[in-house]
Formats: structure tokens, sequence, C-alpha cells
């Protein structure tokens, strides 16, 4: 079992930025892909970005292309989410999730992830 847990949300102004902070057990987040994905009401679950575990790629939605980065602080077993430019549409409940693979699939942003935490909720509003 595979626990994790995503802090870091909150309410911002459009234009403004918020860091997702995503902390795992042991070595899980260093060795694993961790993907970060949202979902809105009444919206399909989207896939924001992906890290692959060992070789430092990383995937990036088109839909927040030059606005998200994600990185990795292995020292501390976590994984942040720096979202910039924030726009209405990127509210949402976002997660971090992992199945214990190593590298993001060519499928990464539609799949099913075996172990994910229960979300922080990150609203834009002017």
């Amino acid at each position: 079992q595979v626990q994790l847990v995503e802090s870091g949300g909150g309410l911002v102004q459009p234009g403004g930025s918020l860091r997702l902070s995503c902390v795992g057990p042991g070595k899980t987040l260093s060795a694993f892909a961790i993907v970060w994905f949202r979902q809105a009401p009444g919206k399909e679950r989207e896939g924001v970005s992906c890290a692959n575990g060992g070789d430092g790629r990383v995937y990036y939605a088109e839909s927040v292309e030059g606005r998200f980065s994600i990185s990795r602080d292995n020292a501390k077993n976590t994984i942040h989410l720096q979202m910039n430019s924030l726009k209405p549409e990127d509210t949402a409940v976002y997660y971090c999730a992992t199945d214990g693979g190593l590298i993001c699939l060519r499928n990464w942003a539609g799949r099913e992830y075996d172990y994910r935490g229960q979300g922080t909720q990150v609203t834009v509003s002017s």
C-alpha cells in the first residue's frame, strides 16, 4: 500500500500562483513515476503532468504547458507541482498518483492508477 498526501491548494486570483506538494513514504517518490491529475465538477478527469522515476523526464498536458512545472525533492520524498498564471479553468481537485511503475506511459494522462492521495482543492477566482 502506497500512501500519498497532497497539500498546498487554496484560493487564488487569476494570474496567481500556487505550489502543490505530494509526500510519499520512504523512497517511493524517488523511484516511481508520479502523475498529477485533476478533477473538476462535471468534467472529465484530466492528467496534468507526469514525471519519470529515474531519468528526469517530465510531461505536461497541453492545457498547462508553459505554466505548470513538476519537480522532485527526493531528500524529502516530495514531488511538487508549481502552477503559475492560473486561470479559472484550472479550478479542480488535484491529486497525485502512481501505479508503482518507473516511467510515464504513453497514455499517462488518461489511465487509472493504483494509488492516489485524497486530493487538494485549487480554486482560481476573483
